[in-house]
């Protein structure tokens, strides 16, 4: 659905250039959520940015639906911009304009909907959100989760077939993020929508993504589906994000297990795999002990997964790997 080849930008400040983002290969697939995560000056803000020409590039070409993005004159590109939404970070209502008024903005902007065939599409979208009851009030009178889902509401007035998500939890608490980012995942599945959404948060991307690119300084360091990314991250960036999100001390995390006896492995399971008793039936076939020496357990969008670090004493160990292995268990021996 999106696709940037040698696309890099950089700006002039103060005579000199500085470069925002590095030469950048990059596939969204239709119908993925496909999220950007990076410390703030990383470079997600102008890659997304860059979809919808909001930023123009320095160099490269940005092709959406097989479509030269790069090539539009302005009247192509303002066609071009109706079939994308973008959600704020900090909303961007109009103060003075109702929660129904701020949906209708787009529609009215266009100017190829009647009055009537407005209103139905406000209400409809209204109603999918939550905020039906809310149509007559004021962005000052709403929470910050319902100014999100007007926000979200307004997205998807004109029908885009791309939401582009700046940052759309990260004025929101706990509770509210998840129920943003459920609904988001619902409007992916119902309407086949691809978005690109951008965060400081790996929680963020593990509860939504299927894939996610990782920046630092500009340059995409890491990239693939949320799960490969997520449990087996490479690049120090990524170790350091999935730590936060963990709340795993890196130290800890590189320990050798000195005082530990036996040989160390680490089991990563997804899937069905999270909740068989593969351990307690292992153990007893090939006589090996275990002790868990850390773990977790948790979900990737709607994929159940646990990572467990043990010590195997005694039996034999290695017909136990071979067999966590046989039953689709990812095994990384860290020490033998």
């Amino acid at each position: 659905m999106i696709q940037f080849e040698g696309v890099h930008k950089t700006y002039k400040v103060s005579g000199r250039e500085v470069t925002a983002l590095e030469t950048c290969n990059l596939h969204i697939p239709q119908g993925q959520i496909f999220g950007l995560i990076g410390h703030s000056g990383a470079g997600k803000s102008t890659l997304l940015r860059l979809i919808n020409r909001l930023e123009e590039p320095s160099g490269g070409r940005i092709l959406v639906a097989d479509e030269d993005v790069t090539a539009l004159n302005a009247k192509d590109l303002r066609r071009f911009r109706q079939g994308l939404g973008m959600i704020f970070q900090h909303f961007n209502l109009l103060a003075s304009k109702t929660v129904a008024d701020n949906v209708a903005m787009p529609l009215k902007l266009a100017g190829e909907h009647s009055t009537a065939q407005i209103r139905e599409r406000v209400a409809m979208l209204l109603d999918r959100v939550g905020l039906s009851d809310h149509a007559l009030k004021y962005p000052a009178q709403l929470s910050g989760g319902q100014k999100q889902r007007v926000g979200i509401a307004r997205a998807l007035a004109t029908e885009p077939k791309i939401l582009l998500c700046d940052e759309a939890t990260s004025a929101l608490d706990p509770q509210t993020t998840a129920q943003v980012l459920q609904l988001l995942n619902e409007l992916n599945r119902e309407l086949n929508l691809t978005i690109v959404l951008i965060t400081h948060e790996m929680d963020v991307i593990r509860r939504v993504c299927d894939q996610v690119a990782v920046m630092d300084a500009g340059l995409i360091v890491e990239q693939g589906q949320v799960a490969d990314v997520f449990l087996h991250p490479k690049h120090p960036t990524t170790r350091r994000f999935v730590y936060e999100a963990e709340q795993l001390d890196e130290q800890e995390m590189a320990n050798d297990f000195s005082r530990v006896e036996g040989r160390i492995v680490r089991l990563t399971f997804q899937g069905e795999a999270t909740y068989a008793p593969l351990l307690g039936q292992i153990a007893r076939q090939t006589g090996v002990d275990y002790s868990i020496l850390s773990g977790r357990i948790d979900h990737i969008r709607d994929t159940p997964y646990g990572q467990l670090t043990l010590s195997l004493v005694g039996g034999d160990a290695s017909a136990a790997i071979k067999q966590l292995q046989a039953a689709q268990v990812t095994v990384e021996v860290l020490r033998t």
